[in-house]
């Protein structure tokens, strides 16, 4: 079981570094973009005085403010048993966990709201998205907790983890490892609700590339089944994985849902960096 202060040091760690690597003008203060003008009233901060213009024109004018739009922010992680999926030195549900950390603190500090759920065949778990001191530390117990067991199947007993009358963001962290649809519908029932739906998908390196060194075989961690590599070449594998991603996205793309690959022996940061831009995307659509 992973150590909840390890997880908590190793997000803060890898945010602080991608952070310091942005170049970015944001208004510090409130969490607001510049709007316009006005003339100085008294009780106004004169933090927010342009001393500029005063020097200019010798008229006193605050910088006035639009609060950006803070939003809640939903982390939903895969915890099947397909996420057992060696990476090297790692799972695909311990890079889950870290991926998941790194986003819910990113969201923290852009004074969003947080929640997480997580989910097997034994055990669904929500927390309900807040923006407070403990929310945090709340979620990263969770994720130092959650182990990979067993199938996604009865996806649509899952309705209760979100409320159609409150939008959220959701991020699914998953390997999109299905037998019969069962993540498609999941996510799409999300999408019908009305919800944004951002798929984070994640794939190890040898996966990828079709490498499998010392192994003749792959086992399904879910169903058992065998699947003896030498019936298979390394081309062929990897068209058929092309295939597959081409398939996720069409898919997806029709229900309006974001799909990001995600290379689970990648650090964290190129994805943080998508997702900060597609948001930014969206939200000056």
């Amino acid at each position: 079981m992973l150590a909840i202060k390890d997880l908590s040091l190793a997000a803060k760690t890898t945010l602080d570094h991608f952070m310091s690597g942005l170049n970015q003008s944001r208004v510090k203060g409130e969490g607001t973009e510049f709007s316009q003008y006005r003339q100085y009233l008294p009780g106004d901060d004169l933090r927010n005085l342009d001393w500029k213009v005063l020097a200019r024109t010798g008229r006193y004018y605050i910088k006035q403010s639009e609060p950006e739009q803070t939003i809640a922010v939903h982390l939903m992680l895969d915890a099947s048993a397909s996420m057992k999926h060696d990476c090297g030195d790692y799972s695909k549900i311990a890079y889950g966990r870290y991926l998941a950390a790194c986003l819910a603190l990113l969201a923290y500090r852009q004074g969003d709201q947080i929640g997480l759920s997580f989910f097997n065949e034994k055990e669904t778990k929500r927390i309900v998205p807040q923006q407070h001191a403990q929310q945090l530390q709340i979620i990263y117990q969770a994720l130092a907790n959650v182990q990979a067991n067993g199938r996604l199947e009865n996806v649509e007993g899952f309705k209760w983890l979100l409320s159609a009358t409150n939008k959220e963001l959701l991020v699914f962290i998953t390997d999109f490892y299905e037998h019969d649809g069962e993540i498609i519908r999941l996510i799409k029932l999300f999408a019908a609700l009305g919800h944004e739906v951002i798929v984070l998908h994640l794939m190890a390196e040898n996966e990828l590339e079709a490498r499998y060194k010392g192994y003749d075989a792959l086992e399904d961690a879910e169903t058992g089944e065998v699947v003896v590599l030498d019936t298979i070449s390394k081309e062929r594998h990897k068209q058929l994985v092309e295939n597959y991603l081409d398939q996720c996205r069409k898919v997806l793309l029709e229900n309006n849902v974001y799909h990001c690959l995600v290379n689970a022996n990648d650090l964290p940061e190129k994805t943080l960096r998508e997702f900060l831009i597609y948001r930014n995307s969206v939200i000056h659509r």
